[in-house]
């Protein structure tokens, strides 16, 4: 990377523009009248193409693993890629953009749980205190403790969502300093999709229309492709609890984004539950080490 990439002077913009990307991402969920599966098959294969494309003719990147063990390591990550946005896109169809996006935000409470397995950090008692604080925040956006409920489905998808992508982001902030992010981000797009052939194949419905082909290729270019290369390449700067909190606006983001395009107005429990959740999250992970 070159001493004058911007990157380098602002690493967090990166990432804001990352989160906003991905909070976008959310409406497709919506947007699109396809199930799970097909949705992140061809935003997988859309970012794939984009970063494949990206990286040979603009930035000349050597699309190499670093070694066979970083290649392994891409293939869990596109594994738990695949699995993180089968979770997000449920999680929004059985219920709406808000529960969907609240839910996934518990994922820095797993991050600051995490990361001192990962790399051997100090868990603090602040740390425990505001993933209680989650929970209670998460209890307020289920409606009933039965997966009969639309929304309560949807939660719990959403949570599993985010304890998938919190492996996936302490996963990169280990690999992101033996492989180049746009490499990372390719393999594992490219191997999320492969995951997801087979599954399509099974899936009986008719074909993507004109429509679901433009959205994809928005969804796969800029919500996948460019969004998760900057964050991944933010990684390398700071710590994955820094990604997690700015991450914490995704739902911010789509909310936003879900109320002005799908005139979805979320209830007042479902903020409530959407304010702890990120206030324990900013607490947790911008309290001074001990």
């Amino acid at each position: 990377m070159k001493p004058g990439n911007p990157l380098h002077r602002s690493p967090a913009a990166s990432v804001h523009l990352a989160v906003l990307l991905f909070g976008f991402s959310g409406l497709f969920g919506k947007l699109l009248a396809l199930s799970p599966i097909l949705i992140v098959l061809g935003r997988t294969a859309f970012a794939a193409l984009s970063l494949l494309l990206f990286a040979q003719v603009f930035t000349r990147t050597r699309l190499l693993p670093s070694s066979r063990r970083e290649g392994v390591f891409l293939v869990l990550q596109g594994l738990l890629l695949a699995v993180h946005w089968l979770f997000f896109f449920h999680s929004i169809q059985v219920s709406t953009v808000a529960v969907g996006l609240i839910s996934f935000s518990t994922f820095p409470m797993f991050t600051t749980l995490m990361e001192p397995v990962f790399f051997k950090e100090r868990l603090r008692v602040k740390d425990m205190v505001a993933s209680l604080l989650v929970l209670a925040g998460t209890y307020l956006v289920i409606p009933s403790l039965t997966l009969a409920n639309d929304i309560t489905r949807g939660a719990a998808a959403g949570i599993l969502a985010g304890l998938t992508f919190a492996l996936l982001t302490l996963l990169n902030r280990r690999n992101v300093v033996h492989t180049n992010a746009i490499c990372a981000a390719f393999y594992q797009n490219s191997f999320a999709c492969l995951f997801l052939v087979l599954p399509a194949l099974w899936i009986r419905s008719t074909g993507p229309t004109p429509r679901d082909i433009l959205l994809l290729s928005i969804l796969g270019i800029f919500c996948t492709g460019l969004a998760h290369t900057l964050f991944i390449r933010s990684l390398g700067y700071i710590r994955a609890r820094t990604a997690s909190i700015v991450t914490g606006l995704e739902p911010v983001w789509g909310i936003v984004f879900a109320f002005f395009i799908l005139k979805e107005v979320p209830g007042i429990q479902t903020l409530a539950g959407g304010i702890v959740i990120l206030g324990a999250s900013i607490m947790a992970q911008t309290t001074p080490q001990a």
